[in-house]
């Protein structure tokens, strides 16, 4: 067991056995990049939309095993349909329909989730999404919501788009439909110190979610945020510091939580800042010998 309440461990405890996301690109888009909203999205994203290494996808059946990270790695129905790219609520209903339905009649999937903006689950996405729930009670369905902050300066200043109440009402909605949510959060945004990443971890504990990806700010090429790293205007997180923050977020996290990310991959073709971020395995390493000694720590305090 993990000292928190890990993906790997939840899956275990709910299904028996590890379960494996499977990245897809369905060739959506944003409101913040079509201008309906604002162009160019949030200062960090590049133009692959967060899915630099997912798998296009148009509702076809997944062959597993051509695909090389998976080899060796489960059976049909140990895969979870990860809609990754861009915003994946963001299109005609049908489209959405059609690609819902054709990743959870897959055997491969044993369920689907969903990356989205909380502000693009109107009221016939949330029907749609109830149904599709509905149609295959053998399968789970969740929802993960680009949260980032709860500082309403900073996500202006990251051109989210939206307040936080549309985030809160977002999260009641898909409760109110046994939705799962997973809020995503990005540590190391500019202007932000420890304490405001911490505002961030209690805002998600109020808001009930079921579980959150903690992700690295990391600087790729040709975003707004890599021209604000170039002028100096931004403070990349060292490998010890962001460390030292995960435990902490860690630390104040509801334990119910799940949390199913640490860190994150920056597209090592792209990415500007930070380096040190490219080697995954070690900095996990670090994490869990960061975490094994405070805990360590915190014994001996109880004790004395």
């Amino acid at each position: 067991m993990e000292r928190y309440y890990s993906f790997p461990d939840y899956c275990r405890n709910t299904f028996g056995r590890k379960l494996y996301r499977i990245a897809l690109d369905a060739g959506m888009t944003c409101p913040n990049r079509d201008g309906t909203l604002s162009y160019g999205g949030c200062i960090f994203c590049d133009e692959g939309g967060s899915g630099d290494f997912a798998l296009k996808y148009d509702g076809q059946s997944i062959d597993t095993e051509s695909i090389p990270y998976l080899k060796d790695k489960g059976k049909p129905g140990d895969y979870i349909a990860y809609f990754q790219a861009y915003t994946n609520t963001y299109a005609p209903l049908e489209r959405l329909r059609m690609l819902y339905t054709a990743a959870l009649s897959d055997p491969a999937f044993a369920g689907i989730s969903i990356a989205t903006r909380p502000d693009c689950l109107g009221k016939e996405v949330l029907s749609l999404l109830a149904e599709m729930k509905q149609s295959f009670p053998g399968k789970f369905l969740w929802v993960e919501l680009g949260l980032q902050t709860m500082h309403e300066e900073t996500a202006r200043l990251i051109n989210r788009g939206y307040e936080d109440n549309v985030f809160e009402e977002a999260v009641n909605h898909l409760h109110s439909l046994g939705i799962p949510v997973i809020a995503h959060v990005i540590l190391g945004l500019p202007g932000e110190d420890e304490t405001m990443m911490y505002e961030t971890i209690q805002y998600c504990n109020d808001c009930r979610i079921d579980g959150i990806k903690l992700q690295l700010l990391h600087v790729l090429r040709n975003t707004r945020l890599s021209d604000m790293y170039h002028a100096g205007k931004l403070h990349v997180l060292r490998e010890e510091e962001y460390i030292r923050v995960l435990c902490g977020c860690i630390a104040r996290l509801d334990e119910h939580i799940v949390i199913h990310r640490l860190t994150g991959d920056g597209n090592p073709l792209i990415l500007e800042a930070p380096l040190w971020s490219r080697d995954k395995k070690h900095v996990l390493n670090e994490i869990r010998h960061a975490m094994k000694e405070e805990n360590i720590r915190q014994g001996c305090l109880k004790e004395k």
